[in-house]
């Protein structure tokens, strides 16, 4: 499938969320909550006739990278929340995801 399609199609859906938060911050947020990317992502590489095997393994590495991404949004929630300054909250929400994903690296090893 055409990376161009594949960019205007998931732009389109990044804009409408976009703007349906504006509206509705806390409906909009729950709506990017949802795992759209992934989605999109499952769709494009089964487009692209990617085994199930891949498609499975993919989903794995989803999973594998929730924690962190859990820690990214709560710490720049936080941040933000008590007035630190966005991209200072930004850069300590991926420190966070950063060091989370190396815990799990290491805590993996010892299982």
């Amino acid at each position: 499938m055409s990376f161009l399609v594949k960019t205007a199609v998931s732009a389109v859906i990044i804009a409408l969320i976009t703007g349906f938060a504006k509206h509705s911050p806390r409906y909009g947020g729950i709506a990017a909550a949802l795992p759209l990317v992934s989605l999109l992502s499952l769709f494009w590489l089964y487009a692209q006739g990617e085994p199930d095997q891949q498609l499975s393994k993919f989903l794995f590495g989803v999973l594998y990278g929730l924690p962190s991404t859990i820690i990214l949004i709560f710490t720049v929630a936080l941040a933000l929340k008590y007035s630190a300054p966005f991209f200072l909250a930004i850069i300590l929400g991926l420190m966070g995801w950063g060091l989370c994903l190396v815990m799990q690296k290491v805590l993996l090893l010892f299982i």
